[in-house]
């Protein structure tokens, strides 16, 4: 009889690792539900392949799941794996620098023979299970694909169909080796295929062989067990990017009362969002899908025109083909959302990799003097929050707002204590009306104290006003040419974005003191690991501090006044560096950079690395 262990582990990085086919982004994200939903903290960083379809067993058709859970907070996916799921030898390949020494590697021997060692590259009569390569590493090896195929004998599938199901198999092992039990896969599998008998079987029957593999051999004789993490009471979801960015838009429409227009053309990884909107026609949404880049934008443009809360999403090769399109919004003054999921570039680049790439792009990427305010996303929850702010100030100050978000934020997933709709802050709309009694013909570019013009629906009697490219007259809107209207035009455009310093939240520390040696200056998907590298160095007794902006332009009032008063100021960023040139032209602060530009997130040891440089 087996004696079996409990273990009470405190942190567990995961990496679920093989070809794109092999269903590994649906393991990782039902282990992450299933995590969720026992109330244990996660974060996660699902790691596409570039190739929509990449020879099968090839390094560039690895596709990753990450996933770090702990019953205390975590701020990122982890640096190093605990355990490795690698399906092939080309998984192992691509990740085996990203184990932990004595970490665990699962590793699927049917996917290590002679062809798939050829395909991954490795030398003629080399396998590195049998070479010794793996030498302090916890290797256990399962022919996963013919367990599978033995547990699902007797459904008439064809191979092929019944392979698919060996992610399943290697989902119920983790389930037993991690103490949790498979209803809310189960839940799932009746959902997804409830229709199709013979799939819904063979799913649940590859689960449940992988659980009872485990539970039955001899060799796994411990099982580990994270307990619920603290967190602030209250009720709690998983979230992706996306999908918080989708609702906080939904939020934002809601309560100022308007409907939402999304004009979008499909780019990785900006797509699901408008996946996500277009299943959400219930709450006054339309969404359209636009045949380029240009018409999509064009069209959220005579959306907001019309009265409607307007968004285009995009990436970066995107925002270039729409920035013509945003010069007239800017010109027209009129409400408008611009999202860019980042991912790595120029050109095509890399469109499944995260990059922060695009800042000075929605800084300065426009013809002539084109001035918009700038909203950064940090984490995947805070998605909801970001965008609903970037909708707020489009809306109540009448200007094109750039909202950047990445592929590391849009894709990675995280426990979300949502708001009420009580909890939100009032999105304000005006639209004028009519002529005032001291009014005798409509001004469409006469200000308010905000410098905000008036926004005129069409059809509104007495309200008929030109728009266009073109130049405008001061207060009448007329087309001008003058030099002197065109000088103080764009003055004024640019005093309108400089004034809404005045109606968003000062610049906090995130965490650590008001003054010290080094303040670690952040934007974006940055946060978790500054956040966390800072945190164990507070921890060391270090003079280190956190701030990270959401509002990039127009700045926070009191950010010079934060800066100085540190030593050092270090700017973390997923680029050449960007922010650290803005940063330096507004407040001649000699900061410095640390830039990581392979199209993977920065990591806590990285950092905590580079900080030590300037203590």
């Amino acid at each position: 009889m087996t004696i079996r262990k409990e273990e009470l582990l405190n942190d567990v990085v995961i990496k679920f690792a093989g070809d794109s086919g092999d269903g590994m982004q649906l393991t990782g994200s039902q282990f992450t539900n299933n995590t969720a939903l026992l109330g244990i903290d996660l974060a996660t960083f699902p790691d596409f392949p570039a190739e929509i379809r990449a020879p099968i067993g090839t390094i560039p058709g690895v596709s990753g799941y990450q996933l770090r859970f702990s019953s205390d907070a975590i701020y990122t996916p982890g640096d190093l794996c605990d355990i490795l799921v690698a399906m092939n030898a080309a998984a192992l390949k691509t990740n085996l620098r990203a184990i932990k020494k004595g970490g665990k590697i699962i590793a699927n021997t049917d996917g290590f023979d002679s062809k798939n060692l050829r395909l991954a590259n490795y030398p003629e009569g080399i396998n590195p299970l049998e070479d010794n390569s793996l030498d302090g590493f916890d290797v256990i090896k399962m022919d996963i694909t013919k367990m599978t195929r033995e547990a699902l004998k007797d459904i008439t599938l064809g191979t092929k169909e019944k392979d698919r199901a060996k992610n399943m198999f290697v989902l119920g092992f983790l389930y037993w080796m991690y103490n949790r039990d498979m209803e809310s896969t189960l839940s799932f599998l009746k959902e997804k295929f409830g229709k199709k008998d013979e799939i819904l079987n063979a799913n649940i029957k590859a689960l449940q062989a992988g659980y009872f593999y485990a539970d039955t051999t001899e060799t796994f004789t411990t099982r580990y067990t994270v307990e619920k993490a603290k967190m602030q009471a209250g009720t709690y979801r998983s979230i992706m990017g996306n999908q918080a960015l989708s609702m906080g838009l939904v939020a934002a429409a809601e309560k100022s009362g308007l409907p939402l227009f999304l004009g979008s053309y499909p780019i990785t990884p900006a797509s699901d969002i408008l996946h996500d909107l277009s299943r959400l026609k219930n709450f006054n949404v339309k969404t359209f899908q636009a045949e380029d880049e240009i018409a999509g934008i064009t069209s959220a443009i005579g959306a907001a025109y019309g009265g409607s809360l307007a968004v285009t999403t995009t990436s970066g090769p995107g925002l270039a083909l729409k920035a013509e399109a945003i010069g007239l919004a800017v010109m027209l003054e009129i409400p408008l959302v611009i999202i860019d999921v980042q991912r790595g570039g120029p050109s095509t680049g890399l469109p499944t990799k995260t990059e922060q790439s695009d800042l000075l792009q929605a800084y300065y990427g426009r013809n002539g003097e084109c001035p918009m305010p700038v909203i950064a996303a940090s984490t995947p929850s805070d998605c909801f929050g970001a965008i609903y702010e970037a909708c707020r100030i489009s809306l109540e100050h009448m200007v094109p707002v750039m909202f950047l978000s990445d592929g590391y934020i849009a894709n990675g997933a995280e426990p979300w204590k949502f708001p009420t709709a009580d909890q939100l802050t009032p999105i304000e709309v005006n639209f004028k009306k009519g002529l005032n009694e001291d009014e005798e013909k409509f001004h469409p570019y006469k200000r308010d104290e905000k410098l905000v013009r008036p926004w005129a629906v069409p059809g509104t009697k007495g309200l008929e006003h030109r728009i266009g490219g073109l130049e405008k007259q001061d207060i009448t809107g007329n087309v001008n040419y003058e030099p002197d209207n065109h000088e103080h035009m764009v003055k004024t455009r640019q005093a309108k974005v400089d004034l809404i310093a005045n109606y968003i939240p000062e610049q906090k520390i995130e965490c650590g003191k008001e003054k010290g040696k080094v303040l670690v200056l952040g934007w974006g998907s940055t946060f978790g690991s500054i956040k966390s590298a800072v945190l164990d160095l507070i921890s060391e007794g270090h003079a280190v501090s956190h701030a990270h902006i959401r509002h990039l332009r127009p700045f926070p009032k009191n950010l010079g006044e934060i800066l100085s008063n540190f030593d050092t100021v270090l700017i973390p960023e997923i680029n050449n560096g960007q922010l650290i040139k803005i940063i330096r032209d507004v407040y001649f602060v000699d900061a410095k950079p640390f830039n990581k530009i392979k199209g993977t997130p920065i990591t806590k040891g990285e950092l905590i690395e580079e900080i030590r440089k300037y203590l």
